[in-house]
């Protein structure tokens, strides 16, 4: 029984000793970033974090709350893709599409108020906080008008994800 015991750790170590939990550090000497996976489990979560820290920025500032919208939800998730197919991250669709003309194309009746783009391997927060920290993505975010927003993401296998949202009033 102890020479199974015996065995049995010795195996459980040389195991352990197949795998490395050692950090990965830059030309610059710091650790690189580890990549932010986006489980299908989460998308909702997501989204509602993202519609409650935007609406706190927007309460923060006087302005009133937006809710998601199924439909700009869809244009921006179009787009997310579209990006990522043309691997650049900017306003206009591979068949020269706008952001007014996706968002028509969705059947939204209201009027398409801006969109904010990214691509980065950082979360949602931190694409959020980059957004506030420029004055022409912060003012989408704050728009007066707004009433809605769409938020959507394309993450590809590398873990790059290319987020869109959209506000709509």
């Amino acid at each position: 029984m102890a020479r199974v015991f015996s065995f049995l750790v010795m195996a459980m170590l040389a195991l352990a000793g197949c795998t490395t939990n050692e950090t990965q550090y830059g030309p610059d000497g710091q650790p690189l970033p580890k990549a932010y996976k986006i489980r299908p489990a989460d998308a909702s979560k997501i989204q509602y974090r993202m519609l409650d820290s935007v609406n706190s920025l927007r309460g923060a500032a006087g302005m009133q709350p937006v809710q998601l919208n199924a439909q700009l939800n869809a244009a921006a998730e179009t787009h997310s893709r579209d990006m990522s197919a043309q691997n650049r991250p900017w306003h206009f669709g591979s068949d020269g599409s706008s952001p007014i003309d996706r968002v028509q194309r969705v059947g939204y009746p209201g009027a398409m108020l801006g969109e904010n783009i990214s691509e980065t391997y950082e979360t949602e927060l931190e694409t959020l906080a980059a957004w506030m920290e420029e004055q022409g993505t912060r003012d989408v975010i704050l728009s007066r008008n707004a009433t809605n927003m769409g938020f959507a993401w394309f993450q590809e296998g590398n873990g790059k994800i290319w987020w869109t949202m959209l506000m709509g009033g």
